[in-house]
């Protein structure tokens, strides 16, 4: 039975308003399942019986491939680059919003073959795996628009994961296929994930063979640094250390630009308010995989052994919170950001919307002295913020992994655990 998606409003959205759709995102996050609940007509590409034929003309007649009903599905678009102009052409002649919807697990490896832009014909929708209110694992008491919009939030139960629930909610990850599987094979399924990676698609990418067993290692070592704003020169120094100086740091910047094409690892950008002082904002990217089960599984840990290192089950069950706050941003015309200043004071999550609305994020695994110094963390960076020259934060949240209910502290600070948040 096919579950709801904040995904599927979205997509309804854009083809409203654009004459082509492109979802994007990883392998098995289940953007065709979603393009497929509004398209009329669709074309594998990557069809193995009419794969080849499909690539043939793509190069001799495109428009052949984007006749039928519409909207029409073109799976796995990339593969045959020309239909981009092709389909740029096409929705020229008819006029017509909501034409085609295309969906790629990679970013095309050979974009000479694309001229236009796609500027005014084409809209792009990022889908990730699933947040805990989609695949049912939040009650959705706690909604971020309301607190953006000023609504009153009261005190909510939540669900209250133990730590063994939460940490299995950490190494299944969000992935639609695992959601009906018992625990062991939807742990398994990530680990089968993890190894078609690394044999597999982040060669296929771009036609380039790289090594399995590098690529594993690159994974373990961006695991261990989730939610840090590292350096390659960092993550080389992991090669070394494990006697491996064959790998320089140019090889592992292209490794890592192969992950981010086949959208395993989705860096975070650093915020950059207003502020009172003249204090310098750190610009560097905060590491994080699109869900924490790809860092579990890369690392070969499950749900017991983060129970036993409560550091690793901390960065883990950040990037989860991450992957959420991302989903339910897209649904809010939003984006997240992460904040540090060279005084070391950082938040580990803005939600920042279009329209210039934000609200700061500390994430917290739980327990009132993690919460308390969360809560003090969002206090000092709203007191820095330069509210003659943007607004003041829309709400200060310390996002927990457990705890029995959401609620507004005295200094108006709220605490919500993740299983009662949604978009």
């Amino acid at each position: 039975m096919y579950k709801s998606r904040i995904a599927d409003k979205l997509l309804s959205n854009q083809l409203e308003a654009a004459g082509v759709v492109l979802i994007q995102g990883p392998k098995w996050c289940g953007k065709t399942t979603t393009a497929k609940q509004q398209a009329k007509s669709v074309l594998y590409v990557d069809d193995p019986s009419t794969r080849e034929a499909n690539i043939i003309l793509s190069e001799s007649d495109p428009s052949l491939l984007l006749q039928g009903d519409t909207p029409k599905l073109i799976d796995e678009w990339q593969l045959a680059p020309k239909l981009w102009d092709a389909a740029r052409f096409e929705v020229n002649q008819r006029g017509l919003p909501g034409q085609l919807i295309f969906t790629g697990s990679a970013v095309p490896p050979d974009t000479s073959q694309i001229t236009h832009t796609g500027t005014g014909r084409f809209a792009w929708l990022t889908m990730r795996p699933m947040s805990l209110w989609e695949s049912e694992d939040s009650t959705g008491q706690i909604s971020l628009e309301d607190l953006f919009n000023g609504t009153e939030v009261k005190a909510a139960l939540s669900k209250n994961y133990s730590l063994e629930q939460l940490a299995f909610l950490v190494c299944r990850g969000g992935w639609p296929g695992s959601l009906n599987l018992s625990k062991q094979a939807s742990l398994l399924q990530v680990t089968n994930y993890v190894d078609a990676v690394v044999n597999s698609d982040i060669s296929r990418v771009d036609g380039v063979n790289r090594d399995a067993a590098f690529a594993r290692r690159l994974l373990r070592s961006y695991a261990r640094h989730q939610g840090g704003q590292v350096p390659a020169t960092t993550i080389y120094q992991d090669f070394i250390s494990n006697r491996l100086p064959t790998m320089t740091e140019e090889t592992i910047s292209a490794y890592i630009l192969a992950l981010k094409q086949i959208f395993v690892v989705e860096d975070m950008p650093a915020w950059s308010p207003n502020l009172r002082s003249k204090t310098t904002i750190r610009t560097s990217d905060t590491r994080y995989f699109v869900d924490p089960s790809i860092a579990s599984a890369a690392l070969g840990i499950g749900p017991n052994d983060l129970i036993k290192d409560l550091n690793t089950f901390g960065l883990l069950f950040e990037t989860l919170a991450i992957r959420d706050l991302r989903v339910y941003a897209d649904a809010l015309n939003g984006q997240v950001y992460h904040y540090r200043d060279k005084n070391g004071l950082e938040c580990d999550a803005v939600v920042h919307l279009r329209n210039g609305n934000y609200g700061l994020i500390e994430i917290k695994l739980g327990g009132e002295t993690l919460i308390e110094s969360g809560a003090d963390t969002l206090k000092k960076l709203a007191n820095k913020i330069d509210t003659d020259k943007m607004p003041a934060p829309s709400f200060l949240m310390v996002l927990t992994g457990m705890g029995t209910y959401s609620y507004q502290r005295e200094d108006g600070v709220h605490v919500v655990p993740i299983s009662s948040l949604k978009n």
